[in-house]
C-alpha cells in the first residue's frame, strides 16, 4: 500500500494555525484528511466539519478523526503516545488520504520529524512537508508571539515540557524545518514593517523556500499539500539549534497557470529551464506530466521552489495524446509569461 503523505503544520499559539485547518478541511478537494492536533485551536474543529473529511463510515463517531494529544509537548511526548497514535491512524490508511499533524506552539518540528524513521511508521508514512505559520503583526512588533502571556502560562503548566528553549531559538528551528512559510495577520502591518519582516524570515529560511501572505486560513490546499518532501529523509540538511503587498484579504493574487502542448522535453533541460523560471516568477509550485522523446513511459514532475522531483509512472496508452502538461501555481502568473519562457 502507498505511504500516507503527511503535512506537518507548526507555529506559534495564535499565529493561525487551527483557523488554517479549518479552512482545510471546509475546502478538501475531495481529499480524505484525517487531522492530529496537539492543543486545542483558538477556533475548534466541530464534529459537522469533520465530517466533511470523508474518512469516517456514517455510524462512526466523527471525533475519532481527530487526536487530541493533551499530555505536553508532541515533540517531549512523542515516545509515550505518539507512536501508539500513530498506529491507530496507520490501521485506516485505506480510508485516508492525508494526514495533517498540527503542532504545539512550543513543539520543536525536528523531534517530530525524526519519529518518521522508526521503521513502524516510515513504511507506511512519510513527512510531505512542513509549513511553519508566522503571525506578521506580533514579528513586526518584535514579539514574534501575539500572546506572550498566555504562550509562558502554557510553558508553565505543561509538566511534561522538557526543553526551555528561548523563543528565539524555537522560531529559528521552526523556520529552519519549514517547506513553505505562511504570513499570517499581514492586514494589520504597514508596507515597511512588513518589508522587514519578510526579510528576517528570508534570512533565516533554506534556500527556495517561499514565503506566502495567508489571510484567515484560506489558501488553497493545492499550496499545502504534495510537496512528496520525505522530510524525514534530509533532515540534515534542515537547521536546528537542537542536535509581497502588505494587504491580503484573500489569495486571489495567487492564480495557477496551465500549460498544454506536444512538445517532447528532456527532463534534465527542462528541469533547469523551470529552475531559471522559478527565479524569474513568484512560483510556489510546478506540477504535471512531461513527453519525453523516445520513451513510451509518462514523466511526472513536481517542483517546489527550486527543488524538483520526477518519476515515470505508467506507460502513455494508444488512445492519449502524448502531450506536456504543467500546472504552475504562483503570485499573478501569466500564460503570456510562462508560455515565453517555455518556448524560449
Amino acid at each position: 500500500m502507498h505511504k500516507i503523505p503527511v503535512t506537518v503544520i507548526t507555529g506559534f499559539l495564535g499565529a493561525g494555525k487551527t483557523t488554517l485547518l479549518r479552512h482545510l478541511l471546509q475546502n478538501n478537494q475531495g481529499k480524505r484528511i484525517a487531522v492530529l492536533v496537539n492543543e486545542f485551536g483558538e477556533i475548534g474543529i466541530d464534529g459537522e466539519l469533520l465530517r466533511s473529511c470523508q474518512i469516517c463510515d456514517e455510524e462512526d463517531n466523527p471525533n475519532d478523526n481527530i487526536v487530541e494529544l493533551t499530555n505536553g509537548c508532541l515533540c517531549c511526548t512523542v515516545q509515550e503516545e505518539f507512536y501508539p497514535t500513530m498506529q491507530e491512524l496507520l490501521k485506516r490508511r485505506d480510508k485516508i488520504d492525508h494526514l495533517v499533524i498540527e503542532t504545539s506552539g512550543l513543539a520543536l518540528p525536528k523531534p517530530l520529524v525524526q519519529a518518521f524513521r522508526w521503521p513502524a511508521i516510515r513504511n507506511s508514512a512519510t513527512v510531505d512537508g512542513v509549513v511553519t505559520v508566522v503571525d506578521a503583526k506580533a514579528l513586526a512588533e518584535g514579539t514574534m508571539v501575539g500572546d506572550l502571556e498566555a504562550l509562558e502560562a502554557q510553558r508553565q503548566a505543561d509538566p511534561n515540557l522538557e526543553h526551555e528553549t528561548p523563543l528565539e531559538e524555537l522560531f529559528e528551528d521552526q523556520l529552519g524545518c519549514a517547506d513553505l512559510v505562511l504570513l499570517t495577520k499581514t492586514d494589520l502591518v504597514n508596507d515597511d514593517g512588513l518589508e522587514k519582516v519578510t526579510s528576517y524570515i528570508n534570512s533565516e529560511l533554506p534556500s527556495g523556500v517561499k514565503i506566502v501572505a495567508c489571510n484567515e486560513g484560506e489558501i488553497s490546499p493545492d499550496i499545502l499539500l504534495g510537496f512528496n518532501a520525505a522530510v524525514e529523509d534530509n533532515l540534515d540538511s534542515r537547521h536546528s539549534h537542537h542536535d509581497h503587498e502588505a494587504e491580503h484579504d484573500h489569495d486571489d493574487d495567487i492564480n495557477s497557470i496551465e500549460l498544454i502542448c506536444d512538445r517532447a522535453f528532456d527532463p534534465k533541460s527542462l528541469t533547469e529551464q523551470l529552475q531559471k523560471l522559478v527565479q524569474e516568477e513568484e512560483i510556489y509550485r510546478i506540477k504535471g506530466f512531461v513527453s519525453v522523446p523516445d520513451k513510451s513511459m509518462r514523466l511526472v514532475l513536481q517542483g517546489v521552489g527550486n527543488r524538483f522531483d520526477t518519476f515515470y509512472d505508467r506507460l502513455w496508452s494508444t488512445e492519449e495524446t502524448r502531450q506536456t502538461r504543467l500546472v504552475f501555481i504562483g503570485r499573478n502568473l501569466t500564460d503570456e509569461s510562462i508560455n515565453m519562457f517555455m518556448n524560449a
